[in-house]
């Protein structure tokens, strides 16, 4: 495998690569064949879902080169004075190209003061510099900043998405990704192309073979097998409080984390629900999980006398809110089994 880490190395270079950001590309894309360069653009999502990835390839397309790109860390270099010397360094022409773009991550960090000096630069800047900021939380950002910049918001990528690129990564690395594996990945990954990377590099430097399979992936990453979570989503369904501690406590004794343990049980228990809901949905959500796990989420969405219900699907939600807040990483999800158990209990029984 290459030095680089996957992230850097599968980073797209052009905006035919950057996948999920269609209505943004299509948009930047027009923009330059009509030569109608604004002078500051805001790039706005969650972090690793390719901000300055983007930043980077619209400011090669409008002919700006390494020498003229300049990129700030705003939680860095957050104060007035940074800004200030900025705001002298911009009247100097560029290198090589074009424009001089300086593209300011992470925005919202800046002080107060230092959006005031930046601010003045936003409002007359020289003809040949373009802005582009990008940040994970635009409310921060002060109104008279947002209304000098073209926004754009970035959508936070589907599972489906970052298992596609989990899948042609390990491709390219002379690797064969089982697509549960890649599932399991984009799931852990919670709509950040970044951390899915590093998942999949940590299963290859893991592997002992150039087959990766689902088990490889709950490895490294902690994460229970699908065995133990259908156990689980079982003992759930019958509202057996006894086998759910004590899949509990497996969890425990095998190291496995129970953050990631809650996800993908609150994911199991929002495909029974949804499948029960909206059988239109069906299709969509068969792709998203082996056939053990789909022949599971059928019996119990078809099933009467199960006990999966959405006030159930809620316990798991405010127990994962919980978790890692108490002493034992388990007791938010125990409680919420012991509450569940005993709901149907009448009053004074054991």
């Amino acid at each position: 495998m290459s030095e680089r880490t996957l992230y850097r190395k599968y980073r797209p270079a052009s905006f035919a690569e950057v996948r999920g950001q269609e209505h943004v590309v299509e948009t930047l894309r027009k923009a330059i064949a009509n030569r109608r360069i604004a002078h500051a653009y805001l790039f706005a999502g969650s972090r690793g879902i390719g901000k300055t990835t983007l930043a980077r390839i619209f400011a090669r397309e409008i002919g700006t080169k390494d020498r003229d790109l300049i990129e700030i860390d705003a939680a860095s270099n957050r104060g007035i004075d940074d800004i200030r010397a900025l705001r002298e360094e911009v009247h100097n022409l560029p290198f090589e190209s074009p424009y001089k773009v300086y593209v300011i991550d992470e925005v919202h960090m800046l002080t107060k003061d230092a959006f005031n000096a930046l601010l003045k630069t936003l409002e007359e800047p020289p003809a040949h510099v373009v802005f582009i900021l990008a940040t994970t939380e635009q409310h921060k950002l002060p109104e008279t900043i947002v209304s000098r910049c073209q926004v754009f918001t970035l959508k936070r990528p589907g599972t489906a998405i970052i298992k596609e690129m989990a899948l042609a990564v390990a491709q390219a690395e002379g690797y064969t990704l089982e697509p549960a594996g890649a599932e399991l990945i984009a799931l852990l990954a919670d709509g950040a192309f970044r951390d899915a990377h590093t998942i999949l590099e940590q299963a290859i430097g893991a592997a002992e073979a150039k087959a990766l399979t689902a088990e490889d992936v709950e490895r490294i990453t902690g994460a229970p097998t699908s065995t133990l979570l259908l156990t689980m989503l079982d003992a759930l369904a019958a509202r057996d409080t006894d086998t759910a501690l004590k899949t509990i406590r497996t969890f425990t004794t095998e190291g496995r984390d129970m953050r990631t343990a809650l996800a993908l049980l609150t994911r199991l228990l929002r495909s029974v629900l949804l499948v029960r809901a909206a059988p239109s949905l069906i299709p969509e959500l068969r792709g998203e999980h082996t056939d053990t796990e789909w022949n599971a989420i059928e019996r119990h969405a078809k099933g009467s006398a199960t006990s999966i219900n959405s006030k159930l699907l809620t316990l798991l939600i405010d127990a994962e809110l919980r978790t890692g807040t108490t002493y034992l990483p388990e007791l938010p999800l125990e409680l919420a089994c012991i509450e569940h158990g005993t709901a149907a209990t009448p009053r004074g029984a054991v």
